[in-house]
């Protein structure tokens, strides 16, 4: 049977009548007692008794861990690929809702979140933030905490939390579970305020949840475990294996949102793409359309951002120049980023990506790698006398080196 749809008087009362029994039983307050008074259900009362030993009720905001290699460990497990797959379905709910929508690793550590204006800034006063910890250990009862301990969706309204620094606040969460298992591998967590509790939010977070959980198993196939782009010395997106025939300005566009994985706005992509073209904001649009359709909707919005992972050869070649990786850096580029592009974005990461590789292969002495890279850039006479230094006086291609020199300070 669906919960009824409580009036905002229904609600206030509730609240006042869970807030005496709150008061009570943590604070040694007066018996609580009478009419008016309204008992939470068991599995809150099981975990105030819980909470209690580990924090005090009057804790102002959840401990927050930002640690990279926790954030690292997350991005690569299955529960970030599922949320990429759905992640504008769940940002539209947050935004249209008036929530702030919430998911937390295994420990009950929030990795991601979105919210609408009003929540966005009352979930940052509590640590509702990426990094924190909302285990019943960190901050008390809450539905996040639950959800992952029983493994089953949770409401916390108003004061059933511990902590009395959200107990103006309704929690809707539900388990992120292996489909094949059964493990729980995080949480899903809609919240908003105590005044615009709606049962329909459980429902919302168990449809958006199970549709994370589903796509998170790694035998299901995704779009975004196979989109792949070689954009240095060409212009190629393949998805599952199979070409995607994009036109020129489609590709820029995909190449822009792989460089800037934090997402752009609709005037920052359009001066990224366009500069001072004369191109309006209405054709961007269309191109960002007709490119989310050909990926199965695999472009965000607000910022634009791709929410499907993309693996691409410019990424490899810069990864493999952060780790100091030359070889590896010269034998993954194709060539220039794009060769012909006017993007000005484009154009100012083609020379970047030039630089930076051409600097790490002057301080390399590896002959081969130093070789190949000549090979790609005949008329820099940079490389070409570095060649020179490195190979060695009986190296039968010195000779052949030293003439390219001279042809690339001619």
């Amino acid at each position: 049977m669906r919960a009824p749809v409580l009036s905002r008087d229904e609600l206030r009362t509730r609240r006042e009548q869970l807030s005496r029994t709150w008061a009570s039983v943590l604070c040694q307050g007066p018996p609580a007692s009478g009419p008016r008074i309204t008992r939470p259900q068991r599995s809150v009362l099981d975990s105030w008794r819980r909470s209690s030993a580990w924090v005090s009720p009057d804790l102002a905001a959840a401990p927050v861990d930002d640690s990279e290699s926790a954030v690292a460990t997350w991005r690569a497990s299955g529960v970030a690929a599922g949320l990429r797959l759905v992640e504008a379905d769940v940002r539209r709910a947050a935004e249209d809702g008036g929530l702030v929508a919430a998911v937390t690793d295994a420990s009950g550590r929030i990795v991601w979140t979105h919210g609408s204006r009003v929540m966005q800034r009352r979930s940052e006063q509590v640590g509702f933030v990426p990094g924190g910890r909302w285990d019943e250990e960190s901050v008390g009862t809450n539905a996040l905490a639950l959800a992952l301990r029983t493994g089953r969706p949770s409401t916390v309204y108003s004061a059933e939390h511990f902590s009395r620094a959200v107990h103006g606040w309704v929690c809707y969460a539900v388990p992120l579970t292996d489909p094949r298992t059964g493990k729980v591998n995080g949480v899903l967590d809609l919240s908003t305020t105590w005044d615009r509790a709606h049962p329909l939010a459980m429902s919302t977070a168990g449809v958006l949840g199970r549709l994370i959980s589903s796509a998170s198993q790694p035998d299901v196939p995704r779009l975004g475990a196979a989109l792949e782009l070689t954009v240095l010395g060409g212009w190629q997106a393949r998805v599952a294996g199979a070409e995607l025939v994009l036109p020129r300005r489609q590709l820029e566009v995909l190449v822009l949102l792989t460089l800037h994985p934090g997402g752009l706005s609709l005037e920052q992509l359009h001066a990224r793409l366009y500069g001072d073209a004369p191109v309006s904001t209405a054709t961007l649009k269309a191109e960002v359309s007709h490119l989310r359709t050909a990926l199965h909707g695999g472009i965000g919005s607000r910022p634009y951002r791709l929410t499907v992972p993309v693996e691409s050869d410019v990424q490899r070649v810069l990864a493999a120049l952060d780790r100091g990786d030359v070889r590896g850096a010269v034998e993954g580029s194709g060539g220039p980023l794009l060769p012909g592009s006017e993007s000005p974005d484009v154009c100012e990461w083609r020379d970047y990506v030039d630089v930076a590789l051409t600097s790490a292969v002057l301080g390399c002495d590896d002959v081969e790698v130093v070789l190949r890279h000549a090979d790609a850039q005949p008329y820099d006479s940079r490389v070409q006398r570095h060649l020179v230094d490195v190979l060695p006086a009986v190296d039968p291609r010195l000779a052949g080196a030293r003439a390219r020199l001279q042809r690339a300070l001619s």
